[in-house]
C-alpha cells in the first residue's frame, strides 16, 4: 500500500542528533582531535538553518521532495562485498602500473593498493580514517581548515560532523608522480546516506593526478550523498584532478568541492555529471598566489526529471592569476539544468585574466536550462569574459550524415557525441573516455547499453 503525505507533514531536515555523531566517532576509533572536530562541527550544524530559496544561490532550486525519514539512515558496521561494484569501474587507468586503487562500497572500505615505490618516496594514499591515525600532523592541519570549511553551510557542517568515508592523498615537496591514482566510491544499498570526503595535498613542486568515480546502484528508495572535495595545490605544483558522478536516479547529491592554487601551480579539474535525481554543487578555485592557474572543464546531461545546480565561482586572490572555466551540458525530456558562475578579483588584483563559458544543448521542447555568468571585479587592469549559449541539435549537420546514409537517429547521437567531444578529450585516460562516452550514448538514445560493446567499440 502506498501511503501519500503532503509536503508539510515531511520532515524538513535530515533527522541526525548528536548521538549519532558520537556513536559513528566511537565506531571509526577516531583519535580525539577527530571527535573534538567533529562535535564542534555538529554544534555549528544546530545553529545554521536549511539552505531556502529565499537565498541567492538556492533560490532556483527545490530539494523539498527529498524524504529525510527515508535517507538518514547511516552505513552500518558490515563491511560490503567489492562484488557489488562493477567490473568496469575496476579495470586499470593506463596500461602497466597504477599510483593505487580505493575503492569505498556504502561508506566502507574494501579495497586498499598503493605503490610500494611510490610510498618509499612518502607519497600518502590511503582511507581518512588511517590517516587520522598515521598522519596526526599533516590531517589536522589541512582538513577542512584551508579549503572548504563547516562554517561554508548547512551541509558543510554535517558532513564536517558526520563524514563516514574518505581518501587522503599528499605529495611530498619535488615528487613528480606521473602514475594516475584511483578512487572508486560505490553505493549499493539504497534508502541511505553516506558522506565522502576527498582530500589531496600536494607540496610546492610536486605533480600528481587523481581520479575519483560516483556511482550508484538503483534501488527503490531514495539515497542521499553528502561530499567535500579539498584540492591544496602548493607553489609550483602540478594537479590533475577527474571526479565523474553516475549515481541512480534516485539519488540526492550536496556536495562542496573548492581548489586553492599556489604561486605558478596548475590546476586542471574535470568534472562529469550524469546520475542523481537532484545535484546541488558548490565548485570554488581560488587562485591564491601570482602566476597560478587553474582550469575546471565540466560536462553533464540531465534527462527524464533530472535536476543538475552547479555553482561555480574562480576566486582571483593574487595578480597575474589566470583561470578558464567551461561548462557544457544537455538535457533532455522533462529535466532542468542551472549553471551559475562568477569571476571575482580582489582590489588590487591587477594583470588577471579570467574565462568563463556555459554551452546548453536542449534536445526536447520540455526540458529547462538556466546558466548565468557573473562577474564581481574590484581591480581596473584585467581581462575578463563570459557567456553562456543556448541552442538545439542543429538540422544541417543532421541532414548532411543522413545524406551519406546515416539514420537520423545515429546522426543526431554523433552529433550529440561531437557537443561534448572537446571536453572528454580533456580526460588523460582513454578508458575513462570510453565510459563515460558509453554513458552519453545511453542518455542520448534512451535505453541502456551494454557497456562492455560500447566499450569495445571505443577502444578499438
Amino acid at each position: 500500500m502506498v501511503v501519500a503525505r503532503q509536503r508539510r507533514d515531511m520532515p524538513s531536515a535530515p533527522l541526525y542528533t548528536r548521538a549519532d555523531v558520537v556513536a559513528l566517532s566511537d565506531a571509526s576509533a577516531d583519535p580525539q582531535w577527530l571527535r573534538e572536530a567533529r562535535l564542534a562541527a555538529w554544534d555549528l550544524y544546530e545553529h545554521l538553518p536549511m539552505p531556502s530559496r529565499q537565498q541567492e544561490e538556492w533560490r532556483r532550486t527545490d530539494y523539498r521532495h527529498i524524504r529525510w525519514d527515508e535517507v538518514s539512515k547511516l552505513p552500518n558496521g558490515v563491511t560490503p562485498s567489492i562484488d557489488r561494484v562493477p567490473e568496469h569501474m575496476l579495470q586499470p587507468l593506463v596500461e602497466g602500473e597504477q599510483g593505487g586503487m580505493i575503492v569505498f562500497v556504502d561508506g566502507k572500505l574494501v579495497r586498499n593498493q598503493f605503490s610500494e615505490r611510490l610510498a618509499a618516496q612518502g607519497v600518502i594514499f590511503t582511507d581518512l580514517h588511517t590517516a587520522a591515525r598515521q598522519h596526526e600532523t599533516l590531517l589536522r592541519t589541512h582538513l577542512m581548515t584551508k579549503a572548504v570549511k563547516p562554517t561554508d553551510g548547512k551541509f558543510a557542517a554535517l558532513h564536517a560532523a558526520l563524514w563516514t568515508h574518505g581518501v587522503f592523498v599528499y605529495v611530498p615537496r619535488g615528487k613528480m608522480i606521473e602514475e594516475p591514482m584511483h578512487v572508486v566510491m560505490y553505493q549499493s544499498a539504497d534508502g541511505m546516506t553516506t558522506m565522502g570526503h576527498v582530500l589531496v595535498v600536494l607540496d610546492e613542486a610536486s605533480q600528481a593526478t587523481v581520479l575519483v568515480d560516483y556511482q550508484g546502484k538503483a534501488g527503490e528508495s531514495q539515497s542521499s550523498y553528502v561530499g567535500v572535495t579539498e584540492l591544496l595545490v602548493g607553489d609550483a605544483a602540478n594537479l590533475k584532478y577527474v571526479g565523474l558522478q553516475d549515481w541512480s536516479r534516485q539519488t540526492f547529491e550536496f556536495s562542496h568541492q573548492r581548489a586553492r592554487v599556489g604561486r605558478d601551480g596548475q590546476l586542471d579539474w574535470v568534472i562529469g555529471t550524469m546520475g542523481g535525481e537532484f545535484v546541488k554543487a558548490f565548485v570554488e578555485v581560488e587562485l591564491d598566489g601570482q602566476g597560478a592557474h587553474g582550469r575546471v572543464s565540466g560536462m553533464f546531461f540531465a534527462d527524464q526529471a533530472q535536476l543538475f545546480d552547479h555553482d561555480t565561482q574562480q576566486n582571483h586572490n593574487a595578480p597575474l592569476t589566470t583561470s578558464d572555466l567551461l561548462f557544457k551540458g544537455a538535457a533532455k525530456d522533462e529535466a532542468r539544468t542551472v549553471w551559475q558562475g562568477m569571476i571575482k578579483s580582489l582590489p588590487q588584483m591587477q594583470k588577471i585574466d579570467g574565462f568563463q563559458a556555459s554551452r546548453n544543448l536542449l534536445l526536447s521542447p520540455d526540458a529547462r536550462m538556466d546558466g548565468i555568468p557573473g562577474l564581481e571585479i574590484e581591480a581596473d587592469d584585467v581581462r575578463c569574459t563570459h557567456a553562456a549559449t543556448f541552442g538545439t541539435l542543429e538540422e544541417q549537420q543532421v541532414f548532411y550524415l543522413m545524406s551519406r546514409g546515416i539514420d537520423r537517429a545515429d546522426a543526431e547521437l554523433m552529433v550529440t557525441e561531437g557537443f561534448f567531444d572537446e571536453l572528454l578529450a580533456r580526460i588523460p585516460f582513454e578508458r575513462v573516455r570510453a565510459r563515460l562516452r558509453a554513458s552519453l550514448d545511453e542518455k542520448i538514445v534512451g535505453h541502456d547499453l551494454d557497456h562492455r560493446d560500447v566499450l569495445e567499440v571505443w577502444v578499438a
